[in-house]
């Protein structure tokens, strides 16, 4: 399996996106999440996109068919809960999680879509999920095409860092961190770091306090 996209909990409306845009990196599409009561912007890349994910309505987060998600509890700000999210999708043909799952159908995806929720994980651990259709970016059909060119001069995302502050031992995590370009590591805070085009230009971005987020690209 390979990275989909990745989720960072923000403030309501992301305000934190700006700092983003002034690195050079180029915003797609937003879009709201009816019945989840999420709402995001987005930064897309050949082979996978970050989100900047945050609640739009209380009462939906925290309805009965969204509450088991965790996602009421990542997206508190201020919260205790892991901020992040990692959604990874099928690198071949096999088309299922290579983790125990359930299935999750929110009114906003196409009929018949499901979302593989990683079971069994704790609010202290990222949200890890499955899209068994996922596809890149750059292989977006023309009406969902997003701008994938960025004045950083970024392309692709080949490797993913995420420190959490305690150890991350549900089956989900050890698939996560078994032949994908993640690696998970423990520390004091939570904090995600993503390496672009494998660290080409030798840059590196520290977007803390206002994202705990590292761009090295």
């Amino acid at each position: 399996m390979r990275i989909d996209h990745l989720f960072i909990r923000t403030r309501a409306g992301a305000p934190e996106g700006e700092l983003l845009r002034s690195l050079g990196l180029s915003e797609g599409s937003g879009n709201r999440h009816p019945g989840q009561g999420t709402e995001n912007r987005r930064f897309f890349f050949n082979d996978a996109f970050l989100e900047l994910l945050w609640i739009a309505d209380d009462d939906e987060v925290r309805n009965a068919q969204t509450s088991p998600t965790l996602l009421a509890e990542r997206l508190a700000d201020g919260g205790p809960a892991c901020p992040f999210g990692v959604c990874f999708r099928p690198s071949g043909d096999d088309s299922g999680a290579p983790f125990p799952c359930w299935d999750y159908a929110p009114s906003y995806l196409p009929p018949g879509m499901r979302i593989g929720i990683g079971a069994d994980v704790p609010a202290s651990e990222p949200m890890w999920f499955f899209l068994p259709k996922g596809v890149a970016p750059s292989a977006y059909a023309e009406a969902r095409r997003q701008p994938l060119d960025h004045a950083a001069g970024v392309k692709t995302i080949t490797s993913v860092t995420l420190t959490l502050p305690s150890p991350a031992r549900s089956a989900s995590a050890r698939a996560a961190g078994a032949g994908t370009q993640l690696t998970l590591r423990e520390g004091d805070a939570y904090l995600m770091e993503i390496h672009f085009d494998h660290g080409a230009q030798g840059q590196t971005r520290d977007c803390r306090p206002t994202l705990p987020l590292i761009l090295h690209y």
